[in-house]
């Protein structure tokens, strides 16, 4: 039996300058909390001029200085919103997509297969997403990423990876970037198994602290109780 090695997620933050993108989804250690955290980092001025904001149960990036936002396209986004029991996460303009075909009857895997990785070569960044559903006192989550294939552009490889009856304590964190590099590597492999541990202030900071100073834009968590779907959610933006 093959089994995965559990690795703390300060660790895996702190590991490299540059994990572009990320996101986290798991279980709080006394069962109660659907977890879920989303971060940007920026190597450009473009990318770290942003912030999150909040826009209706979900949030959306927005240009921290107007007058300096070049393109647009790749980095103002929602990267999550709600549907009903189900909260999306992602690191792109595919939010709206899962958002609106699952709201017509489709899967999550279906709705990605209508996109594909960014078109920013030479990088071709990864899409990476993550859907948590929680009803009837019961959690369960799913995550996914689109590449190319070796940085192939020709060809999109598509991987979800779906998680029922999560463990408490323990969550998956996938991110778009291997480590800094020119072009950027895409990420490789399945989901780190990390841990997840303390209360929504304590995460948020461990997260934020493990991110390098650098590089870090801005960071969303949010906690949702599994009995009763409230949820609590903290945003922390270098740019204040």
């Amino acid at each position: 039996m093959v089994t995965m090695n559990k690795v703390t997620l300060a660790s895996e933050l702190s590991a490299s300058t540059y994990p572009g993108r990320g996101i986290v989804i798991g279980e709080t250690a006394d069962g109660k909390y659907a977890v879920t955290a989303y971060f940007i980092m920026g190597r450009s001025e473009n990318s770290r001029n942003r912030i999150f904001v909040t826009e209706g149960e979900g949030i959306r990036t927005q240009a921290y200085d107007p007058s300096k936002l070049e393109d647009p396209s790749l980095i103002i986004y929602a990267p999550v919103r709600v549907l009903g029991n189900k909260t999306i996460v992602t690191n792109g303009d595919q939010t709206d997509t899962i958002y609106e075909l699952m709201s017509k009857g489709q899967t999550f895997e279906q709705s990605l297969r209508t996109r594909e990785f960014e078109p920013d070569a030479p990088n071709y960044t990864p899409r990476i997403s993550g859907i948590m559903k929680i009803e009837n006192g019961s959690y369960s989550y799913a995550m996914s990423i689109l590449k190319s294939n070796n940085g192939n552009p020709e060809s999109c490889n598509r991987y979800t990876f779906a998680y029922k009856n999560p463990v408490a304590g323990e969550g998956h964190f996938i991110h778009t970037y291997m480590g800094d590099g020119n072009p950027l590597p895409s990420f490789e492999g399945e989901p780190a198994l990390v841990d997840i541990e303390g209360d929504i202030d304590s995460f948020t900071q461990m997260v934020w602290n493990n991110l390098n100073e650098e590089n870090k834009v801005s960071l969303f968590v949010r906690y949702i109780e599994i009995e009763t779907g409230k949820y609590e959610t903290r945003i922390v933006n270098k740019n204040n």
